[in-house]
């Protein structure tokens, strides 16, 4: 039968094989001659710290996490867990990315479910910390473990696991979308608000539009009605508590008129857009504003005016082209998604916008380099309604070679692929 190894005589083959004495290794490593002899001689021994290990490991010259896979073992002496040594442990495996061991760590923990809020506690102080990435296997562990089905504590879990990982893997967030969205109401209001607000861009940049209307819906009524629960609370006791949201309250209701009027736009129906658009383009009635509310209504009011003018263009007005090209001038922010829109119109009505392709062309090439999942479905979307400009205006082999720089780079950054920028160059392949 072949021996294991346990952590203390792993560490006393390596005193033997170089010749130490608890003296002369107590010298090097820092650890007390006495306390180094009661780890490894006492009955029972005496448990050791990870620093303690670290120190060890450095001292023999071994990689930082040397021990690790033995240390384990410690951390559960006699069977039983002791979080005064888990805790610690587990932090130094995050720092030094030793997934392997945090797993083997949680899966022996939650042997015991009465460990479940411990473990909650320590994800949620990694998340405090910065440390987003590194909580996930945490909250993975609530997730899996959790009794309550209804709790607060699952809910949350999934929220900052779904937060963690979406708009880096677009397929992936739809996975988790999906899981997310009934636990989205269990949350505290501070986190339902972020939370739709995520859920409304995920499906914007799939492009499902009965969804982002339906969460635009969602998200506006319910930053209203904590709105209005506020001044009711301010009327009574002549002071408010600001609600400790990651966006100022008056963002998340304008970005849910603004949500529901882009998927209305989208899907053709412009009467019923505008009268969205109404309702985020002055939020100056907002009480309580702060200097960052004040930004958000300022930025709500540019976003209103931009998207006044796409509604015009799709309606066909092309005389508002050269105002709506200065309005872009005037705020180079609003360009790309400008650019877009006026493709589209020229593609619905049939105009020339050779000269404003020419202009911008080198400044959307650009777009592609970019890692922010905004810039890219913007540059998605001018490739898609280019080739489409190209093909109506007879440039065939133009058309075919946007539409494959377009799949060539949704490939390379694992991207939604529609079917129908697909179909478009079946279709004018075998046309051609």
């Amino acid at each position: 039968m072949k021996h294991t190894p346990t952590i203390r005589s792993k560490i006393e083959t390596e005193l033997k094989q170089r010749g130490y004495t608890f003296s002369s290794f107590s010298k090097i490593s820092g650890i007390n001659r006495g306390t180094f002899s009661t780890m490894l001689n006492s009955n029972p021994p005496k448990p050791i710290s990870v620093r303690q290990m670290d120190l060890i490991t450095k001292a023999l010259g071994y990689p930082e996490g040397w021990l690790y896979e033995l240390y384990i073992d410690e951390c559960f002496y006699e069977g039983k867990g002791h979080w005064k040594r888990i805790k610690p442990f587990l932090l130094r495996c995050v720092e030094l990315g030793r997934k392997e061991c945090i797993q083997k760590v949680l899966s022996r923990l939650t042997e015991d479910l009465s460990y479940v809020p411990t473990i909650f506690e320590l994800a949620e102080e990694l998340h405090e910390a910065g440390q987003e990435n590194e909580s996930v296997p945490f909250y993975e562990c609530v997730i899996e473990n959790e009794k309550y089905r209804y709790s607060e504590r699952l809910a949350i879990s999934q929220y900052k696991r779904f937060k963690a990982y979406t708009m880096s893997d677009l397929e992936k967030s739809l996975e988790l979308v999906l899981e997310f969205i009934p636990y989205r109401n269990l949350l505290p209001e501070r986190y339902q608000l972020e939370a739709i607000h995520k859920i409304t861009n995920i499906y914007f940049y799939l492009h499902k539009w009965d969804e982002v209307e339906k969460y635009g819906h969602e998200l506006k009524k319910l930053a209203y009605v904590i709105y209005r629960n506020q001044q009711i609370t301010k009327e009574k006791r002549r002071t408010t508590t600001r609600l400790r949201a990651e966006r100022n309250l008056v963002f998340y209701y304008g970005y849910g008129f603004l949500s529901v009027s882009t998927a209305l736009q989208k899907k053709g129906l412009i009467k019923e857009a505008r009268a969205e658009l109404e309702g985020y383009a002055d939020l100056s009635w907002f009480k309580g504003l702060d200097s960052e509310g004040e930004a958000d209504v300022e930025q709500f009011r540019v976003w209103a005016k931009a998207n006044s003018y796409t509604l015009d263009l799709l309606l066909g007005k092309r005389d508002i082209l050269p105002a709506y090209i200065t309005f872009l001038e005037n705020h180079p922010e609003e360009i790309h998604s400008g650019l877009v829109t006026i493709l589209e119109t020229a593609n619905k009505y049939d105009f020339d916008v050779d000269s404003i392709i020419d202009k911008y062309s080198e400044q959307i090439k650009r777009l592609q380099e970019s890692d922010d999942v905004k810039q890219l479905t913007y540059y998605y979307c001018y490739m898609y309604q280019l080739a489409i400009y190209h093909y109506r205006r007879g440039r065939i082999l133009k058309g075919q070679e946007d539409t494959l720089s377009y799949l060539s780079l949704s490939q390379q950054r694992n991207w939604f692929k529609p079917p129908i920028m697909i179909e478009l160059l079946q279709d004018h392949m075998q046309s051609d």
